[in-house]
């Protein structure tokens, strides 16, 4: 391996927080990333990381030097980009993320046939509900539901993406069908949670604008699938993005809940560094989803 690689995975290593981590980003085994972390200490003298059983952190030389061994890599990625633009062949990794069920179902299939038309571009997707740092973590494009907060980066909408809220019959049977949305306080809710997220109300649109309505209930979880498989098995109520339970709904294993006061749609879009805007590669790939994910709401 290469100095210029080994200086790639000690900067993912320092990211990601751990050499496993930053050795699978990068697909080595830990064992091979530490002796690439090694090599670099070997090579000047220095400890660049503390390592414990239980944290990994730089050294004051170690964050010095992993700060210009950023720069290094990213004027060396732009000079490839610029390279790319040229020939007409961009190449290198690109890095997506995207929430769970979205990305399984909208963002992954596409990978081999935009990567069938440029071998040269690998594809690294990394799926969570829950939010991720896009600078800190060295992601290229980051898909999004709902309202991009960060100005820092450059959002695309793509599509709004109308929701439901759907309920399994047996469900509905047991507990009642609301008939408007005060009903809901009486209802199981699931809910998407996790640290810092905001759905703990539901914005309903009533013929008087959005109503935010205060939900609860004995089920939560950070995986949007694991509520519509709650919702199926009859725990509850789900506010799912339609794309996800349509095929529910018409299978009638789910039934829409108050179809006139529907909650808001959402935002489909993604979220650039606005330094990766220039890099083929990622217009490349914007572009292609954009006008494949157009199709899908």
């Amino acid at each position: 391996m290469s100095y210029l690689e080994s200086l790639r995975v000690f900067v993912r290593v320092v990211e990601l927080g751990s050499i496993t981590a930053g050795g699978r980003d990068m697909r080595l085994s830990p064992a091979v990333a530490s002796n690439r972390i090694k090599d670099l200490e070997n090579r000047f003298g220095v400890r660049l990381l503390n390592r414990t059983t239980r944290r990994l952190t730089t050294t004051e030389i170690g964050r010095a030097f992993y700060d210009q061994a950023r720069r290094v890599i990213e004027t060396l990625d732009e000079a490839e980009a610029v390279v790319g633009s040229y020939s007409g062949a961009p190449r290198g990794v690109l890095r997506l993320t995207a929430p769970l069920g979205l990305g399984r179902r909208l963002i992954a299939p596409l990978i081999p046939a935009f990567c069938n038309e440029h071998e040269g571009i690998e594809i690294r997707l990394r799926l969570s509900d829950r939010s991720v740092n896009i600078v800190e973590d060295g992601i290229d494009l980051a898909y999004f539901l709902g309202e991009p907060a960060d100005s820092a980066l450059k959002w695309r909408k793509i599509a709004d993406c109308p929701r439901l809220l759907v309920a399994a019959p047996d469900y509905l049977k047991r507990a009642g069908t609301p008939a408007e949305p005060d009903d809901l306080i009486q209802h199981e809710c699931l809910l998407l949670r996790f640290p810092r997220s905001t759905e703990y109300f539901w914005t309903l649109e009533t013929p008087d604008g959005p109503r935010k309505m205060t939900v609860a209930g004995r089920f939560d979880a950070d995986d949007g699938d694991v509520l519509t498989d709650w919702a199926l098995a009859g725990h509850g109520i789900a506010n799912r993005p339609s794309y996800e339970v349509a095929d529910h709904i018409t299978a009638g294993r789910l039934v829409e809940v108050l179809p006139d006061t529907r909650p808001v749609a959402a935002q489909f879009g993604s979220l650039t560094p606005h330094r990766r805007l220039q890099d083929p590669k990622v217009r490349l790939f914007a572009d292609f989803a954009a006008r494949k994910l157009k199709q899908s709401f």
